[in-house]
């Protein structure tokens, strides 16, 4: 069932669910600047989309060439990476390419996470070893080969395969490197969550005039939570900020709905960087402060998304064009005056 949900956490939060997302860029930044490979990705306007819909202006980040590795994902273990070198770096007095030699970085990924700690663990001379559902592609587990990443297959979901990773890296002494969060488990994605404020930062300098209404797509949540917290700093309360999920897989809005965390059933998703069944407890609880409103789109309607997108030259996946998608379908209804901004957050699946 779709569904339009209200927040009624909205700026209160949940109690009990800490630390709350960062939302100062400025770090970030500076790390970056001494990344030959960084660089800021386009902000779109989309008019023809706009009129489609119904609303003043629609813009669209695009996170498909971030730093060479396919989406907005290549800011986030990269930089809780680059973070880990810089200090061991200046520690050792070691060159960056060696900075982390001996260090292994274990990880789960249903898609894009897992290749930004395989770039960042091979940058600073570290391994990465990389848990994968039986539901990944192959063709996703030879782009991770290919980066240095050592690729196991462990269990049939993403939960699976987090389980799996948790358990390797205690056993051998690695570094767990998730994009979640949970109790007793928080630095190392709460940096991973402070790199995707980058994206916001560059919005807010790109854009003419603050969006009346965003649109974050969410699996665990990790970019939409980062998202919100840099943009209600910059913006205040004024915007409507809508987070998007899977039918299958709404984790948020069920957890907002219970008050707490809570883990979901449901089929598997095309929207496979999406398809995550329960939610990190940083995003969630910058979430439940900061997003107005949770919507669910179906697999048809992520769909129609892609095609549409692919007129304007916008090739993507069912995932990146998750908020598209919410749009098209009229979840929430949008007035005529409406700005809009949407994340276009990663490329074609063979990109």
């Amino acid at each position: 069932m779709v569904e339009d949900y209200r927040n009624p956490h909205r700026g209160k939060g949940l109690p009990g669910l800490a630390p709350l997302p960062l939302d100062d860029a400025t770090a970030v930044g500076a790390l970056l600047s001494l990344c030959p490979a960084h660089a800021a990705t386009q902000l779109l306007s989309l008019p023809g989309l706009a009129r489609e819909i119904g609303v003043g202006t629609l813009q669209l980040k695009d996170e498909r060439d971030r730093m060479g590795l396919g989406s907005f994902k290549a800011l986030g273990a990269a930089h809780a990476i680059a973070r880990e070198a810089n200090k061991a770096r200046a520690a050792r007095g070691s060159n960056w390419s060696e900075a982390l030699h001996g260090r292994v970085y274990a990880t789960a990924s249903a898609g894009n996470h897992g290749l930004s700690v395989a770039a960042g663990a091979r940058l600073f001379g570290a391994r990465a070893v990389v848990f994968l559902s039986d539901t990944v592609p192959e063709a996703f587990a030879a782009r991770l080969a290919a980066k240095g990443a050592e690729v196991r297959r462990a269990g049939a979901t993403y939960e699976d395969s987090m389980e799996a990773a948790e358990a390797e890296a205690a056993r051998q002494g690695w570094t767990l490197l998730s994009d979640s969060s949970w109790p007793g488990y928080t630095e190392m994605p709460l940096r991973v969550m402070e790199g995707y404020l980058q994206i916001g930062a560059e919005i807010v300098d790109q854009i003419d005039a603050p969006p009346t209404h965003i649109f974050l797509q969410a699996g665990v949540g990790g970019m939409a939570a980062a998202l919100a917290a840099l943009f209600r700093r910059a913006w205040g309360e004024a915007p409507v900020i809508v987070v998007v999920e899977p039918e299958a897989a709404p984790a948020i809005l069920e957890s907002l709905r219970a008050g707490a965390i809570k883990t979901t059933a449901g089929p598997v998703s095309s929207m496979g960087r999406l398809d995550c069944k329960t939610p990190s407890m940083i995003a969630l609880a910058g979430l439940a402060r900061d997003a107005d409103q949770v919507v669910t789109v179906t697999e048809a309607e992520a769909a129609t998304a892609v095609a549409r997108l692919s007129t304007e030259g916008l090739e993507t996946t069912p995932s990146g064009a998750a908020g598209i998608a919410a749009m098209l379908a009229g979840r929430p209804p949008l007035p005529p005056d409406a700005r809009v901004l949407a994340i276009l957050s990663e490329g074609p699946e063979d990109a």
